[in-house]
């Protein structure tokens, strides 16, 4: 079998892979630029996070490196490289290592400063995030690749919770709703829930 990926015509399915990837992308740069004045690494600009600042750039600069590397891994383009699909799967897995650690950091230490409901939930959000990909890097270790794919979208789907819910706590309309410390634990449980609970309602339909 052909494992090369060069030569090959695109097909439909592969454009629209490529605009969804593309749109990922955006959202990405859009969610990490807003981030652009911690790098000062002044008191004044990263304020509560100054103590920790070191773990905070490597948990976004990480993070974004697995937003953009997770979809990859499920074009099938790249699926039929073996080799190609291999290295991207440990780059994302890396990438996920050093964003949640830096997150459980993170949210043992400077999140307490905005209140103990926000810390709390970024410390379930942080734990499912590494139980999942966990549990997907070890079925690809037991060879059991259909059951790897299903957590790898899980895990993919809580790792772009993270600029879901970042985006949707910045819309005008969701100030109407409160103050941030107030809301921001209930949109940061939303943004990894729904789509988890979503993927399972849509996998038991295809079961039927």
């Amino acid at each position: 079998m052909n494992n090369t990926i060069i030569g090959k015509a695109f097909t439909l399915k592969d454009s629209i892979f490529v605009l969804l990837w593309l749109g990922i992308l955006f959202i990405t740069w859009t969610f990490m630029h807003g981030a652009d004045h911690y790098l000062q690494f002044t008191r004044e600009t990263m304020g509560k996070y100054y103590s920790v600042r070191y773990f905070l750039i490597m948990h976004i600069t990480s993070g974004g490196g697995a937003l953009l590397l997770g979809p990859m891994q499920f074009w099938n383009r790249l699926l039929a490289n073996k080799r190609l699909h291999r290295i991207i799967g440990y780059l994302y897995l890396l990438a996920i290592l050093a964003s949640s650690l830096c997150a459980v950091v993170l949210a043992a230490t400077s999140a307490y400063a905005i209140n103990w409901a926000y810390a709390f939930s970024l410390q379930i959000w942080v734990s499912v995030w590494i139980t999942t990909t966990g549990i997907a890097f070890w079925l690809a270790l037991k060879r059991r690749f259909k059951e790897h794919r299903d957590w790898m979208i899980r895990s993919y789907l809580v790792t772009l919770a993270f600029v879901v819910s970042g985006l949707i706590l910045k819309m005008p309309v969701i100030y109407r709703l409160g103050n941030f410390e107030d809301i921001s634990p209930s949109f940061f449980w939303l943004g990894w829930a729904l789509p988890l609970y979503g993927y399972e309602m849509v996998k038991a339909v295809r079961l039927k």
